[in-house]
C-alpha cells in the first residue's frame, strides 16, 4: 500500500527575499492593508501644526411668526401716529378758531308768566288718579351774545312740570338767531286733561297750592340748533335749556279771568347742549 501524504496544518512560510528585504506579512499577501486591522493611535492621528477649520456661523432663518408679529405692530404703532396727529390737528383748529370768534352759548331768560287757568281734580275713586286743567302763558327772552356766530334753531318743544306733574307742552317756531340780537318767545302752555297724574306726585303739588310762596314750576326747552362761524357751518346738534326757581300761584276756584301773575324773580336758566357720537350723547 502506498503512504497517504496529509499537508501540514500550517503553511509554510514564503521563501525570502532576494535581495535580503523581509519577507510580506499575511495581510498584505492576503490584499489587505494592515492600517484596516491595526488602526493608527491618537498620537499618529493628531497633527498640531495641521491649519483648524474656519467657523462659519449659519445664517439665523425668521419664522413666519415672527414676521407676521413685526406687521402687526407696525400696524399699531402708525395708527397711534395717525390718531395722534389727527387729535393734535383738531385741537389747533379749536384754538384757531376760538381766537377768532370766542364763541359762547346763548343765554334765555324767564321774563314773565301768567296762569289764568289752574285745577286739580280730586281723585277718581276707581283708578286714584287726579286730572289737571291749566293754561299758563310763558314769555322767555333769547339773546345771543356772539359777534360773528349766528345761530339757526329749530321748532321748540317747551315743557313745563312741577314736582314731577306734567303741567302742559307747547310749541314755538324755530327762527334765525343774528349776532347780538335778542328774541322774546311766548307761548302758551294747556295741560292734557285726559292724563292721569301719579297720586304721590299730586299730593306733593296739593300741599304746595296751599302755601303762601306758591308752587315750584320747572321749564324745559328742547331743539336743535346750526352754527355759523363765516362761511364755516356746522351740523345740527342739540339743545336743552333747563329753567328753575319759578313760583306759580293758582287763581282762585280755579279760573280767573285776570291772570295770576308768578314770581320770576329768582328764575335761572341753564343750557347745555347735547352733542351726540355714535350712540353716546355729551
Amino acid at each position: 500500500m502506498t503512504d497517504r501524504v496529509y499537508p501540514a496544518s500550517k503553511p509554510n512560510p514564503p521563501p525570502p527575499a532576494m535581495n535580503g528585504s523581509a519577507p510580506p506579512t499575511t495581510a498584505a499577501t492576503n490584499g489587505v492593508a494592515a492600517n484596516s486591522q491595526f488602526p493608527s493611535s491618537k498620537s499618529q492621528l493628531y497633527n498640531p501644526n495641521r491649519p483648524r477649520p474656519t467657523y462659519r456661523p449659519q445664517p439665523h432663518r425668521r419664522s413666519r411668526s415672527c414676521t407676521c408679529r413685526r406687521f402687526c405692530c407696525l400696524c399699531f404703532l402708525y395708527t397711534l401716529i395717525f390718531l395722534l396727529c389727527l387729535i393734535l390737528l383738531v385741537a389747533i383748529s379749536a384754538c384757531i378758531l376760538y381766537v377768532l370768534y370766542h364763541p359762547k352759548h346763548p343765554t334765555f331768560s324767564v321774563t314773565s308768566l301768567e296762569i289764568s287757568t289752574f285745577n286739580l281734580s280730586s281723585a277718581d275713586p276707581t283708578t286714584s288718579y287726579s286730572h289737571l286743567t291749566s293754561r299758563l302763558d310763558l314769555a322767555l327772552s333769547a339773546k345771543n351774545p356772539n359777534k360773528k356766530l349766528v345761530f339757526y334753531y329749530d321748532t321748540f318743544t317747551i315743557s313745563l312740570s312741577s314736582d314731577s306733574v306734567d303741567l302742559g307742552n307747547a310749541t314755538f317756531p324755530g327762527f334765525t338767531h343774528v349776532p347780538g340780537n335778542g328774541t322774546i318767545m311766548k307761548a302758551a302752555v294747556v295741560s292734557d286733561r285726559s292724563k292721569g297724574q301719579d297720586p304721590d306726585s299730586v299730593s306733593q303739588l296739593r300741599s304746595d297750592l296751599s302755601k303762601k310762596s306758591g308752587f315750584p314750576i320747572s321749564v324745559q326747552l328742547d331743539t336743535k340748533v346750526e352754527v355759523k362761524m363765516g362761511k364755516l357751518k356746522s351740523k345740527k346738534v342739540g339743545i336743552k335749556v333747563l329753567c328753575d326757581g319759578i313760583r306759580g300761584f293758582a287763581p282762585k276756584n280755579g279760573k280767573s279771568k285776570t291772570p295770576t301773575l308768578g314770581s320770576t324773580s329768582d328764575a335761572k336758566c341753564k343750557v347745555d347742549l347735547r352733542i351726540k357720537i355714535w350712540k353716546f350723547t355729551f
